[in-house]
């Protein structure tokens, strides 16, 4: 644990608590893309199958849990409990043409060819293109909402900074995993546009619009 990773896993978190605190207080899912939400249920649920057999730290495994829970609950809160508000004419990503290759590509490189290590694998490669039906539903509908805008800003911080965090740990640690290093780097340069969007015109009080 170094700085970088803790801001990373802080900025992550409130990414995620600005979420569910924007559906349950409008009581609407507007605007946000429910197929990337499932992916990232997905991904929570697949890389910590390890919860109870591959202890740490209490850290860790609440960090483990938070991440599970409130992933399936955002998913529980766009498909079963505000349904009726969910946009789903915008948010028509495939996400089987994300999902079928990162299979695949888990299966093909992985650091040792067991069940858990590769369902680590397929959620560490999940992660990185899970936002695209998010970003597309943006780019369909004109414009976000600035709520939406400070969640993303913050889920890609997250990414960001855990780049630092490895290379922290590679001049100081000799730790080095180019698996979650490339991956987590496909998944910061797809926030760049994002990112230079969010500060010209979000912190300017502008609605986002990404181009279509």
């Amino acid at each position: 644990m170094n700085v970088f990773r803790l801001i990373g896993d802080l900025s992550h978190l409130l990414a995620i608590l600005i979420l569910l605190w924007k559906i349950w207080k409008t009581r609407s899912c507007s605007g946000i893309s429910g197929k990337s939400q499932f992916l990232f249920a997905l991904v929570f649920t697949t890389r910590y199958l390890d919860l109870f057999t591959n202890f740490i730290s209490p850290y860790n495994t609440f960090m483990k849990i938070v991440y599970i829970v409130c992933s399936c609950v955002t998913v529980y809160f766009i498909y079963v409990k505000f349904k009726a508000t969910y946009d789903s004419n915008h948010d028509t990503f495939r996400v089987e043409f994300l999902v079928v290759p990162v299979g695949g590509l888990a299966f093909l490189v992985n650091h040792d060819f067991t069940p858990l290590e590769i369902l680590w694998t397929f959620s560490i490669y999940l992660e990185s293109v899970a936002i695209l039906p998010q970003l597309f539903m943006i780019s369909k509908t004109g414009e976000a909402e600035t709520i939406t805008s400070h969640y993303l800003f913050a889920l890609g911080a997250y990414r960001a900074l855990y780049i630092v965090n490895w290379v922290y740990r590679y001049y100081f640690e000799g730790f080095f995993d180019l698996i979650a290093i490339v991956a987590g780097c496909v998944q910061t340069i797809l926030y760049c546009d994002f990112f230079y969007l969010y500060i010209t015109k979000v912190l300017q009080g502008k609605k986002l619009s990404l181009p279509a």
